[in-house]
């Protein structure tokens, strides 16, 4: 039950973590729990790189938040994503996916539902959001004790293969296996997602790593351990509904949406 119960309070943390380095002993943990998931043909396709040099880290996070402030400025992040975005609890219990937009700028709390549009975007510019914005980011990565890349064996990744979506797949397994780890071990985890969205940004990186040719660099994390009180960021969001049984489970087919069983004693 701890396992599952643990499963089941997994978060991703938007906010800083504590300066403290992340011992060794844990990082060693989260490698053998990622190495414990499941892989097509037990191929362990997965490679990882930890990251401690303070000079690395502040470089992907100069790199984060350039393309931060880039995507933002831009308005390619918000044309990307604008559909997952929920303005209101009420929308958010409805739909029960995506992210609630719930903590602003005071200035732009009077335009919520209008500052993803082209007026909004507009306004965010006149206030320096998307510089802000890329700062903010900066910063939680340069904060950050430990980075994690994520890599894949190209004789094993190949797109458009299905030994590509067995690597994708068995990845998967094993990155939850760490997110669902750093919990146990006090820490959190957040996907550093930006440098992805533009070419030479994620270039950037790999050349930074040193990535080879015989491997692909597939994601980026920051981690740490999570201070008592979580400072939340300019722009911040909440995420924690999840679909009714009903609006993602069927039984036996398609056509039948499972039903949610009634509490016990009605």
């Amino acid at each position: 039950m701890d396992l599952i119960e643990g499963m089941l309070a997994r978060r991703t943390t938007n906010g800083p973590f504590r300066p403290d380095p992340v011992s060794r002993e844990h990082q060693h943990l989260l490698m053998r729990v990622a190495q414990a998931a499941p892989s097509h043909f037990n191929s362990q396709p997965w490679r990882f790189v930890l990251i401690e040099n303070p000079g690395t880290i502040r470089q992907v996070a100069q790199i984060a938040g350039q393309s931060m402030t880039e995507l933002i400025e831009g308005g390619a992040f918000f044309e990307r994503y604008r559909r997952y975005f929920r303005f209101t609890e009420a929308e958010m219990n409805e739909r029960r996916d995506g992210i609630h937009i719930d903590h602003l700028p005071g200035p732009l709390k009077p335009f919520t539902r209008q500052v993803f549009s082209d007026a909004g975007l507009k306004l965010m510019r006149q206030l320096g959001v998307p510089r802000k914005l890329g700062e903010d980011n900066r910063r939680l990565v340069a904060g950050s004790p430990l980075l994690l890349a994520v890599l894949l064996d190209r004789a094993e990744y190949r797109p458009g293969e299905l030994s590509g979506f067995y690597s994708v797949f068995g990845m998967g397994a094993a990155l939850e296996n760490i997110w669902n780890a750093v919990g146990a071990l006090g820490m959190g985890i957040q996907f550093v997602s930006t440098p992805m969205e533009i070419p030479r940004h994620w270039q950037a990186i790999q050349d930074l790593l040193r990535v080879p040719a015989d491997l692909e660099l597939m994601a980026v994390y920051r981690l740490g351990y999570l201070p008592p009180d979580q400072a939340r960021p300019t722009i911040d969001w909440s995420s924690r509904h999840r679909k009714r049984l009903e609006q993602f489970v069927f039984r036996d087919t398609c056509a039948t949406p499972e039903r949610e069983a009634a509490p016990e004693g009605l």
